[in-house]
């Protein structure tokens, strides 16, 4: 039986000329380049969630479909020659289902599989914390096992994307405890909490889904590298407030927005001092706040646009982590050996990360620095990754910079005939008409933006 998924996952690595004298035999060793005989190998595909957020029975768009997983770990099995580790890790939501995630990718299967073949291959979720949540509340906290190798803190002080931050600077991050990301993030320290799995990794392989992000824009290989940070808290994720009072929380400064923002910043603080606890009563307060102001699948809040200033910025500090720094937090004497397969095969658009439509893309991209990867996948899918700041921003990093080229040197291989080619000549390209956010629609779309006629494309 055809396998579709498998063989598109074979071209792109013989489009990036990966052991190309041996392609088509069965010496043909495409990731030996990358992973050596008694390599660690990191594989960290994008497991957010177990599903939808709100269809449940909906997976395949939200997460790495494990055809990509099955077939990355063919390659990695060769490479290896039966010396090595490899380890299959993600930090997901922290009340996602981790049972319900590798039920449904089959991968307990699929180690099983390889250790039966030689391969010393383990899974790992990377959390600290498993919370219960009820209607938007954590009632309940059950500590994890997370990484056994356990956590690295680096600072990176002026080299962080926030050295030149012009907003207030009231950071709100992934609980309700504000003022512990602002300690992370105060007073000219900007520190990172990160597994020591991942920056003791000799390779990193990373596997995103392919889509859309109500706070990035897109999520794709640099976005999903959040998935290794340590601390959820430490990780800012917006800052509070509108644009007039030094926030990115809300687009404007109407008084609704104002009052939206003081009073959820006020149901956080009660919450943080409570412990948690008072969850009915406060569950009461946001369905009032939902009849009051609309549902956040309809309405811009919690920096959910195409104005967050905030979380591009930790997304580019916490890959400068992983690409320079060690496991003892000192900065690495060689580059990691680094190599990204984006899944499109079954995409996300819309209302994502987590809760995305289905999108046909029927697409895998992949290529050996995240930043040249998103970039291109970023014009495929139809947006201007100039009007995205994520990757805008990726392409003028001074200090631990993540690409050692400029974007007009990228140069993209396809057996679809319009994206081969410079990436000037993707941007004027077919692409696929992915739809934005809400919250960025309008923004980033280049048929918006310079007027360029979508097309339909055969893959």
């Amino acid at each position: 039986m055809e396998n579709v998924a498998y063989d598109a996952l074979r071209m792109s690595l013989k489009f990036l000329g990966l052991d190309q004298e041996h392609y088509g035999s069965r010496q043909w060793n495409p990731l030996g380049p990358i992973v050596k005989p008694g390599d660690r190998v990191l594989i960290k595909p994008n497991w957010i969630r177990e599903g939808h957020a709100v269809r449940a029975d909906e997976w395949e768009q939200v997460i790495t479909h494990p055809s990509i997983i099955r077939g990355i770990l063919d390659y990695v099995y060769i490479a290896l020659h039966g010396q090595g580790q490899v380890v299959i890790a993600d930090g997901p939501q922290t009340d996602s289902d981790y049972d319900e995630i590798l039920r449904r990718t089959s991968v307990m299967h699929l180690i099983s599989l390889f250790q039966e073949k030689g391969l010393s291959v383990s899974v790992l979720d990377l959390r600290r914390e498993h919370w219960v949540q009820k209607g938007g509340i954590t009632c309940a906290r059950h500590v994890l096992q997370g990484d056994p190798l356990g956590h690295t803190t680096v600072d990176l002080h002026a080299a962080s994307e926030f050295q030149e931050y012009s907003l207030s600077g009231r950071f709100y991050g992934a609980d309700y405890d504000a003022r512990e990301t602002v300690r992370y993030h105060s007073q000219g320290r900007h520190c990172y909490v990160l597994c020591r799995t991942a920056l003791e990794a000799d390779v990193i392989i990373n596997l995103p889904k392919m889509k859309t992000h109500k706070k990035t824009g897109i999520t794709l290989s640099l976005k999903n590298m959040v998935g290794v940070n340590g601390h959820r808290n430490c990780l800012p994720h917006y800052t509070v407030g509108t644009p007039a009072q030094g926030g990115d929380e809300f687009p404007d400064d109407r008084r609704g927005s104002r009052v939206q923002s003081a009073g959820i910043a006020g149901l956080k603080r009660c919450l943080t001092v409570a412990g948690g606890r008072g969850g009915p009563f406060i569950r009461s307060i946001l369905r009032l706040g939902r009849v009051a102001f609309g549902d956040t699948s309809r309405v811009i809040r919690s920096g959910n646009w195409y104005g967050n200033d905030t979380l591009w910025r930790a997304v580019l500090d916490l890959n400068k982590v992983l690409f320079y720094f060690d496991g003892s937090g000192k900065e690495r004497p060689w580059p990691r050996r680094y190599l990204t397969i984006v899944d499109g095969i079954v995409a996300g658009e819309g209302d994502g990360p987590s809760s995305p439509s289905k999108k046909a893309a029927g697409v895998i991209l992949a290529g050996l620095n995240p930043v040249a990867v998103d970039t291109v996948c970023a014009t495929i899918m139809g947006f201007d990754f100039e009007s995205i700041p994520l990757l805008d921003r990726s392409w003028h990093i001074a200090r631990y910079p993540l690409v050692q080229f400029k974007p007009d040197d990228v140069v993209c291989q396809s057996n679809v005939v319009q994206w081969c080619g410079p990436l000037t000549h993707l941007k004027n390209a077919s692409h696929l008409g992915f739809r934005p956010h809400f919250g960025w629609v309008g923004h980033i779309e280049r048929d918006s933006l310079h007027g360029t006629v979508k097309q339909v494309v055969n893959r």
